[in-house]
């Protein structure tokens, strides 16, 4: 048994603006799914995606805090030429520079309309193959530990393991990477961005949810009620879900 990743989650006060964004950041296409809005490559709404992870945008009362985001995307890029027309398009469609005590680094930080912190990045040939996502990046303290604990949760291959980052990617090949990196921060508001994982079709979800437990995930109650989801949290208390299949 193991679960799969499928999307990262975004709350945003204006889901359909958000959504927008992202769908033109990345070339996707966004899609009205109800009260959120699931962005995905183009070519017709395909989900589970078999390859990336999609996006969807939910919308949420309260507006990001001033709050440094532990999770956040990293993009891809194939060339200098490319970051710097990426940067410059981001900012038309309406991201602003962003100063998270990164220093002079090759990437640009810059946020999204609603504060949402992500990185472009310059050229990497780790990334070559990813799609527009090269990374979900998630800030952590131990890293080795949570390369242990997604790497039994989830079906992800752990890649890469040191003291201070760690890194998984589906066994498939292709798609992100789901990095961990070793940061002094520890949490103090809700996660704007989160993981939404789902069974195969033949596993039983209330199993994978036990399972998660045993492995140290814990139950999270943020008000959802009575609904086809399970909200958790791991062992560093970052949020995600388990989604019905």
């Amino acid at each position: 048994m193991a679960l799969r990743p499928v999307m990262v989650n975004v709350k945003a006060l204006d889901a359909a603006a958000v959504g927008r964004f992202w769908a033109e950041a990345l070339g996707w296409t966004a899609y009205s799914a109800g009260v959120t809005t699931y962005v995905g490559p183009p070519g017709g709404l395909v989900w589970p995606d078999p390859v990336v992870l999609g996006i969807d945008v939910v919308p949420v009362p309260e507006p990001k805090t001033a709050v440094k985001n532990r999770v956040h995307l990293d993009l891809a890029t194939t060339s200098a030429a490319h970051q710097t027309e990426l940067v410059a398009r981001l900012k038309s469609l309406g991201a602003t520079p962003a100063d998270v005590g990164q220093g002079d680094v090759p990437w640009t930080v810059l946020a999204d309309p609603e504060g949402n912190e992500f990185c472009v990045l310059e050229p990497r040939e780790i990334y070559r193959d990813t799609g527009p996502v090269a990374a979900v990046v998630v800030d952590c303290t131990d890293p080795r530990a949570m390369a242990r604990f997604w790497g039994e949760a989830t079906d992800w291959t752990v890649h890469e393991v040191a003291d201070d980052h760690a890194s998984l990617r589906s066994a498939k090949g292709g798609g992100p990477y789901l990095e961990f990196l070793r940061t002094p921060d520890t949490k103090t508001v809700p996660d704007r961005l989160h993981l939404d994982l789902l069974p195969y079709p033949d596993d039983d979800k209330a199993a994978e949810v036990n399972r998660l437990r045993t492995l140290g995930a814990s139950d999270l109650d943020i008000g959802q009620g009575d609904v086809a989801w399970t909200c958790l949290t791991d062992p560093e208390n970052h949020e995600f879900c388990v989604l019905a299949p």
